[in-house]
């Protein structure tokens, strides 16, 4: 793993500097392709299907136990 150093932005001196060495660090990033995108946006919108419907059934089977237990 590489070291890192992480400094604050000093906004008050310069911005014109401050604008420059911001897209400096943009374009070293490592941006992902459209398909890649696309991709894992499907997986992230799958994921949350997938815990909403698990989380609304247990939702529903809690709710219809304490309704069988609050009718006695």
């Amino acid at each position: 793993m590489k070291d890192f150093t992480i400094t604050a932005p000093d906004f008050g001196k310069n911005p014109v500097v401050f604008i420059k060495e911001v897209r400096s660090e943009l374009a070293k990033v490592a941006w992902p392709t459209r398909p890649e995108v696309v991709r894992l946006t499907g997986v992230v919108i799958g994921v949350s299907i997938i815990v909403g419907v698990y989380l609304g059934g247990l939702d529903y089977v809690f709710t219809r136990l304490i309704e069988l237990l609050l009718k006695q």
